[in-house]
C-alpha cells in the first residue's frame, strides 16, 4: 500500500507540471516537422519530433530514444524509428497509402505513462492528371446570339482540392479564363467569339500537388457551330394521292451552306423513313415527299447543319475536336395524303344457318372492314352482287348498303358472291367467294393436323396445308357455350400461311372452337377443327352425382357433365370417391365422356357416401357428397322367399275351407246349438210304467177335465223342524232314489236348472246350507188343457233329467218372499206356478181343499198359495205361457219335500223300473224315478 502511494505521489506531480502557462499561451514540450504536409499516395515521408528545452525541467532527463510514434490510436514499429541526437527522433514511412492521419509524438515518464508531445494532422492525394478530349461547340442561342460550350476529361480523381481553368485567346490576344462552377468536366465561353476567326482553346489543372494542361485545340467557329432546328414547318397535301410537301424556315442568316436531314412516318408507327442525304445537301426551305400511301396521316421533321468545307486549313487537332453537328430535330408536322381507290376488295365469309323450309337456306353473309392502308380513303358504301350457277336460273340480285354483313334466304344451289367497296374516288376490286349447295360431296380437301395453343399471352392456330395450293385460308372461332346462340369470329390469312395469332378479344378459362377453311381458286375446301383455352383453371364446381340403381353388392352412379361455362379447362378425367361411413376411402378415375359407373363388391344393407372430382391441368374441385344404402335383400331373393310363403299360406286356407266344408255340421252344431221346440215335444208319451196297450185312448184313463188346476206347494228352507220323524222318513227314501238317480243319470240335464238351485229338504236334516244341483237337475211339467194349443195324449205330472237348457221365460232372477207371523219374510222355492190364463181367472176353492186334505196346511201357506196362483201382468202371463211345460225346476231335495207335503206314498229302489224316461203319475200324485 505504500509502495502504491510512493508511486503515485511522482505521477501526480509530473501531470501538474506537463504544461506552463504564460501570458496564457501553452508551452509544448516539442514539435514535429514537416507541419500539417500533404503527401501523395503511394510515396514514401519521413517526420522528425523535436524535444524542447522546457521538458527537461519538467520530466527532468529526457532523451529522444523515449519518443513514442503513433498513427492515430496505432503504435508505429520501432523498426521505422531513428534517433537523430538526443533531442530529435525520426520515422520513415515507405508506404503512405495506408497511412492514417493524425501523426502524434510521445514520450513515455515516470510510471510508464504515455504524454503526448506534439501531433501533426496530413492529407493524402494525388497530382491533377493532363486533362483530355476537350471539344467545344459553337451553339446558337438565338438567330444573333452564340455561345462556345466546352468539355473535357478531368482524369482521375485526386482527392484534393483541384481547380480548372478553361482558357482561350485568338490573334496573340489572351482572354479572362472560364472557372467551372459546381462541376470539372466543362465551361461555357458567352464571350469574344468570332465567325471566321481561329480560336485556341486549353484546359489548366493545378493542386497542392502540381499542375496539369490540355493539349490545345484550334479551330473556326463557324465549323463547329450547331444551329437552332428550322421552325415554321408545315405540310401541304399535294393532288397526288402519294405526295406531300415540306416546308420550313431556316435561323442561320449568314451565306454558309447548310445541309438538311428529313424523316417522316405513318403516325402511330414506331419506324421512321429517312430521305436520303444526296436529296437534301443543299439550302432550301421545302422539299417533296414521294411515294406515300393514299389517305394516309404521315408525321415529318428535319434538322440542319453546317456544311463541311473542303479544302480549309486547320490546326492539328481541329478536324478531330471540332466536327460538324446537326441541330436539334424540329417540332412534328402532320398531313395526310390525298385519296385514291381501294388497293384490295374486303375480306368475305359467310355462315350457313339452318332454315326450316327444306328447298331453302338462310345464309349470312359478312366481310371485314378495309385497312387504312388498303382503304386509301373513307369507304362509303358496299356493293354485293349476288349470281346463282346452274342448274339454277336465276336472275343477279344487287344489294348497295354501308353495313359489313347481309342475310339472305336462298334456294339451295351454288351461288356466286362479289363485294366491291367503295369510296369518293372509285371501287375496290370485287372480292370473290362461292357458296356451295348443301351436303356438297365436291368439296375440296381440307389442311390437316390442325391445333391451337397459347403462347406470348395469345392463342396461337398452326395447320398442314394440303397438297393443293390455297390462294387463302379463313380461320373461324366461337366461343363455345351451352346455347347455341353463340356468336363467331374469325380473320383471312394469305395462301402462304402455315400459322397464325387470332386476332380479337380472347378471354381466359373459355373453350374456342376453332376451325381452319382453305379457300381455292374455285370453291372452298372443307374445314378442319380443334378447340383450345387460353388459360385454363380448376372447374368451377365439382359434378353432382347420384344413384340409378342400387343393388344388394352394386349400385349404378350417374351425373350430369359439367357446363362447358363450368369446366374453365379439359377435363382430364373425373374422380369418384366412396367409403362407408367408417371405412376407409376408395378412389376411381373415369373417362371424362362417360356419365355413368357401376360400383361393385359393395357390402349389403350398408350406407356409403360417394363424392365427385373434376379434374384439369390447373387443379381439381370436389361436387357434393351423397349417401345411399345397398339392399339387404339381392335380385330374386324376395321373390325366393315370399313367393312359396304365399303358396304354402294358399295351400293351407284350401285345405282348411275344404275340412270345414266337410266337418260342416258339427262346426254348425258347436257354434249355432240346435235348440228344441217345446212345441214339439212328445214327453207325455214316454211313460213306461203306463203302457199304450192300457191306455187305448185318453179318455179312459183321465177324462178331458180332471186336471184343471195346478197345486204349488212352497216349502220354506228352516220349516222341517215342524215336521216330526215319521213325517221326514219318506223324504230319506225320496233321497235314496235321487242318488241312485245320479247315479244312472245318462248326462240329461246337467245344466237344466242351474238358473234356479233350490234348497233340498233332506240336506236340512244334517244342517247344511242348500247347494247348487250342477250335474243333474229334476225338473216336472204338468201338462193340462195343452201347451200353446197342444192336446197331450196323456194329463200327466211327470220328471226328466233332460240337460237341454231353459226358455228365458224359465229364468226368473227374483223370486217372491212369504211373509211369516213375526212380520218378516222368508224366501219361499216355488216348485210349480199356477198356469194362469184369461180363459181361468181364478182357481177353485175344491182344488185347495184337496191339496189340504193331502197334506196339513196353516193358513199363512193357503195364503201364500192363492197368493201365487193370482194371475199377474199380460207381459209375465206371455213369458209364463211361452215356458209352461219347464217352468217346474226343483231340486232333487225340493222334490222330496214336496212328494212328502202332497201325501205321495214313497216306494222303494227295486220296486221303481230302471228308466230315465219321465214317469206318467195319476192324479193327485207325483212319483220320480
Amino acid at each position: 500500500m505504500v509502495t502504491k502511494c510512493c508511486w503515485s505521489m511522482p505521477a501526480i506531480w509530473t501531470l501538474l507540471n506537463i504544461y506552463s502557462f504564460a501570458h496564457g499561451l501553452v508551452t509544448l514540450c516539442g514539435h514535429i516537422t514537416p507541419e500539417s504536409p500533404v503527401i501523395e499516395i503511394g510515396s514514401s515521408f519521413t517526420a522528425v519530433c523535436i524535444l524542447s528545452d522546457s521538458c527537461q525541467n519538467i520530466y527532468g532527463s529526457l532523451h529522444a530514444s523515449q519518443i513514442i510514434w503513433k498513427t492515430k490510436n496505432e503504435v508505429v514499429p520501432k523498426e521505422q524509428y531513428s534517433v537523430i541526437n538526443r533531442t530529435a527522433s525520426q520515422v520513415t514511412f515507405n508506404d503512405t497509402s495506408t497511412l492514417i492521419s493524425p501523426l502524434t509524438c510521445n514520450i513515455l515518464v515516470a510510471g510508464n505513462i504515455e504524454q503526448n508531445i506534439y501531433g501533426i494532422q496530413f492529407q493524402l492525394g494525388l497530382p491533377p492528371e493532363k486533362p483530355k478530349n476537350l471539344t467545344c461547340i459553337m451553339t446558337q442561342i438565338e438567330k444573333d446570339r452564340y455561345n462556345l460550350p466546352c468539355t473535357w476529361d478531368p482524369g482521375r480523381n485526386t482527392f484534393l482540392n483541384t481547380k480548372y481553368y478553361l482558357k482561350h485567346r485568338w490573334a496573340g490576344e489572351n482572354f479572362t479564363d472560364c472557372i467551372p462552377s459546381g462541376t470539372n468536366n466543362t465551361c461555357t465561353i458567352e464571350e469574344n467569339i468570332l465567325f471566321f476567326v481561329n480560336t485556341e482553346v486549353w484546359v489548366k489543372a493545378k493542386n497542392d500537388l502540381g499542375t496539369a494542361e490540355s493539349e490545345r485545340i484550334i479551330f473556326d467557329p463557324s465549323t463547329c457551330v450547331k444551329l437552332l432546328p428550322p421552325h415554321k414547318v408545315s405540310v401541304n397535301v399535294s393532288e397526288l394521292s402519294t405526295v406531300l410537301k415540306l416546308s420550313w424556315e431556316n435561323r442561320l442568316d449568314s451565306d454558309l451552306d447548310l445541309e438538311y436531314n428529313i424523316r417522316y412516318k405513318v403516325i402511330d408507327s414506331l419506324e421512321w423513313i429517312e430521305v436520303p442525304p444526296e436529296d437534301t445537301a443543299t439550302r432550301r426551305t421545302s422539299f417533296i415527299l414521294q411515294d406515300l400511301k393514299p389517305h394516309t396521316k404521315y408525321v415529318c421533321q428535319l434538322r440542319s447543319k453546317v456544311k463541311d468545307r473542303i479544302g480549309m486549313q486547320w490546326s492539328e487537332m481541329s478536324s478531330d475536336n471540332c466536327p460538324s453537328h446537326w441541330s436539334d430535330w424540329s417540332k412534328e408536322a402532320v398531313g395526310v395524303t390525298a385519296e385514291d381507290k381501294p388497293s384490295k376488295g374486303p375480306a368475305l365469309w359467310r355462315k350457313i344457318i339452318a332454315s326450316p323450309s327444306p328447298g331453302n337456306r338462310t345464309v349470312l353473309l359478312t366481310w371485314k372492314e378495309l385497312e387504312p392502308s388498303v382503304a386509301n380513303g373513307i369507304i362509303l358504301r358496299y356493293e354485293v352482287n349476288i349470281t346463282a350457277k346452274a342448274p339454277l336460273s336465276l336472275p343477279p340480285e344487287v344489294f348497295r348498303l354501308n353495313t359489313t354483313q347481309l342475310t339472305l334466304n336462298i334456294q339451295n344451289g351454288t351461288y356466286e358472291v362479289k363485294v366491291t367497296a367503295y369510296n369518293s374516288v372509285s371501287g375496290s376490286p370485287a372480292s370473290v367467294l362461292v357458296i356451295p349447295p348443301p351436303n356438297s360431296k365436291d368439296l375440296s380437301a381440307p389442311v390437316k393436323d390442325v391445333k391451337a395453343y397459347p403462347e406470348d399471352g395469345k392463342l396461337r392456330v398452326k395447320w398442314t396445308p394440303a397438297d393443293e395450293y390455297a390462294n387463302k385460308y379463313i380461320i373461324e372461332w366461337c366461343e363455345q357455350c351451352d346455347s347455341s346462340s353463340c356468336s363467331f369470329e374469325w380473320q383471312q390469312e394469305p395462301g402462304t400461311a402455315q400459322a397464325s395469332f387470332l386476332r380479337g378479344n380472347i378471354k381466359p378459362f373459355k373453350c374456342y372452337l376453332i376451325t381452319v377453311y382453305p379457300l381455292y381458286a374455285n370453291s372452298p375446301g372443307a374445314g378442319k377443327s380443334t378447340q383450345a383455352y387460353l388459360l385454363q383453371g380448376e372447374p368451377a364446381k365439382g359434378p353432382s352425382v347420384r344413384t340409378k340403381k342400387v343393388r344388394k353388392n352394386e349400385a349404378i352412379l350417374e351425373w350430369e357433365p359439367l357446363s362447358v361455362a363450368e369446366q374453365n379447362g379439359f377435363i382430364r378425367y373425373y374422380t369418384i370417391a366412396y367409403k362407408m361411413m367408417n371405412g376407409n376411402e376408395t378412389v376411381i378415375n373415369v373417362d371424362p365422356s362417360t356419365t355413368e359407373y357401376k360400383l361393385s363388391s359393395l357390402s349389403s344393407d350398408t350406407l356409403y357416401m360417394v363424392e365427385m372430382e373434376a379434374v384439369t391441368e390447373k387443379g381439381r374441385t370436389r361436387g357434393p357428397s351423397f349417401t345411399f344404402t345397398t339392399q339387404k335383400f339381392g335380385e330374386g331373393e324376395i321373390e325366393a322367399i315370399v313367393v312359396p310363403v304365399c303358396l304354402a299360406f294358399l295351400l293351407i286356407t284350401l285345405l282348411g275351407v275344404l275340412f270345414c266344408f266337410n266337418k260342416r255340421d258339427a262346426i254348425k252344431k258347436h257354434i249355432w246349438p240346435n235348440v228344441p221346440d217345446p212345441s214339439k215335444s212328445v214327453i207325455a208319451q214316454w211313460s213306461p210304467q203306463t203302457p199304450s196297450k192300457h191306455f187305448n185312448s185318453k179318455e179312459q184313463i183321465y177324462p178331458e177335465g180332471s186336471f184343471t188346476d195346478v197345486s204349488v206347494v212352497e216349502i220354506e228352507a228352516d220349516d222341517k223342524k215342524s215336521f216330526s220323524e215319521q213325517d221326514l222318513k219318506p223324504f230319506d227314501l225320496l233321497k235314496k232314489e235321487k242318488n241312485a238317480s245320479e247315479g244312472h243319470s245318462s248326462g240329461i240335464g246337467g245344466s237344466s236348472c242351474m238358473s234356479s238351485p233350490r234348497q233340498s229338504v233332506s240336506d236340512s236334516d244334517e244342517g247344511e246350507p242348500a247347494q247348487n244341483t250342477s250335474s243333474t237337475v229334476q225338473y216336472s211339467t204338468v201338462v193340462l188343457n195343452g201347451y200353446r194349443d197342444q192336446i197331450p195324449s196323456v194329463q200327466a205330472f211327470s220328471r226328466s233329467e233332460s240337460t237341454q237348457p231353459l226358455l228365458d221365460s224359465e229364468e226368473r232372477p227374483e223370486e217372491p218372499q212369504v211373509a211369516d207371523g213375526s212380520g218378516g219374510s222368508t224366501p219361499v222355492h216355488r216348485y210349480f206356478k199356477q198356469n194362469c190364463n184369461r180363459e181361468e181367472p181364478f182357481v177353485e176353492e175344491s182344488h185347495l181343499e184337496r191339496v189340504k186334505q193331502i197334506s196339513p196346511i196353516n193358513e199363512e201357506d193357503i195364503a201364500g198359495l192363492q197368493a201365487s196362483q193370482a194371475c199377474g201382468s199380460a207381459p209375465e202371463r206371455e213369458e209364463q205361457e211361452a215356458a209352461f211345460a219347464g217352468s217346474f225346476c226343483p231340486s232333487p231335495e225340493g222334490q222330496s219335500g214336496q212328494l212328502e207335503t202332497l201325501g205321495v206314498n214313497a216306494v222303494t229302489e227295486d220296486e221303481m223300473p230302471k228308466s230315465y224316461l219321465p214317469q206318467t203319475v195319476r192324479q193327485g200324485g207325483y212319483m220320480p224315478q
